[in-house]
């Protein structure tokens, strides 16, 4: 009896033992290196040479930034300093009086943010939560104000700001960008919660929520990915605008970051090296400002992805 109970056990263990490869060998056979295709290499080489091509410029500007006229001349563009001239960049500060426009630009960008996605927010809640009449109608309008050129506003908005006594303020620039920039948040914002649950919104409603509470609440900590986006891009096209501050921004108090470095080229003179090292002034606010907040770039963009 003790020889008939124990051979099934022996071999129903056996059969154990033996029935495929250890969990230590399958972990090393999933971690072996896979080889890549042909296609896979195109595709890095591709991105490497577009990479390069968009770095190139930046290079160049960074390598003129540091030479001396007669270098330049002398050299070109493309070679390597003879001698590294670290004084450039002090002597193009004085001159730009870089200080007040980088406070202005940074004033302004920051004024334009808070305007334009407050304002979006109120009017895509009404338009995308609240279902108000005519509907089709307001996005139609603001996704026309975000087609016509400025080309075609600079003439009346001119006029306007002289009347007004907007003219040469930072303030009503500041408005005036702001709303700009607030019909595409709205035509943004409205796609966006046009498709938000509405199941939550029911719910809060019957739990007692208002209007208020439900924007402040529910509404506004789920599209914040979204609104995060809108700061970013909103601050980076407010630093980069021109046509606007050249014609609304005349006096040297009140000039951006942009305009302050255009008055290193003039009609009959040209430093290319000044010129390159007001560019690389220019460049650096940016190049920090995506440093900061590119998780929160990052984060935005993954999230309407995945929506």
């Amino acid at each position: 009896m003790t020889t008939d109970t124990t051979t099934p056990v022996t071999s129903r263990t056996t059969k154990t033992h033996t029935s495929g490869p250890p969990a230590a060998t399958r972990r090393r056979r999933s971690k072996a290196p896979r080889k890549r295709s042909a296609g896979s290499y195109a595709v890095l080489a591709a991105v490497t040479v577009f990479v390069l091509a968009f770095l190139a410029p930046f290079a160049i500007i960074l390598l003129n930034s540091f030479k001396t006229s007669a270098d330049y001349r002398t050299n070109g563009s493309l070679s390597w300093p003879d001698h590294w001239n670290w004084d450039i960049i002090g002597d193009v500060w004085e001159r730009v009086d870089f200080t007040q426009k980088l406070v202005n630009s940074i004033q302004i960008s920051l004024g334009v943010v808070l305007i334009a996605v407050v304002l979006a927010l109120f009017n895509a809640y009404a338009i995308g939560i609240g279902r108000v009449r005519w509907r089709t109608a307001f996005l139609v309008f603001f996704l026309g104000v975000n087609v016509l050129p400025q080309e075609g506003l600079v003439y009346p908005i001119y006029y306007l700001f002289k009347e007004m006594g907007l003219y040469d303020g930072k303030f009503g620039y500041t408005i005036l960008v702001g709303i700009t920039y607030s019909a595409f948040g709205t035509y943004l914002l409205s796609s966006v919660f046009s498709s938000f649950p509405r199941e939550l919104i029911e719910a809060a409603s019957l739990d007692g929520a208002g209007r208020w509470t439900i924007l402040w609440r529910i509404i506004l900590p789920m599209s914040w990915p979204t609104l995060s986006v809108m700061c970013v891009f909103f601050f980076v096209w407010s630093w980069n605008e021109f046509l606007y501050p050249l014609v609304l921004l005349i006096s040297n108090d009140n000039q951006t970051v942009p305009l302050g470095l255009s008055v290193m080229q003039g009609q009959y003179t040209s430093d290319p090296t000044a010129l390159s090292a007001a560019a690389l002034l220019g460049i650096i606010p940016m190049v920090v400002f995506f440093l900061i907040f590119q998780r929160t770039l990052t984060r935005g963009v993954t999230a309407g992805a995945v929506k």
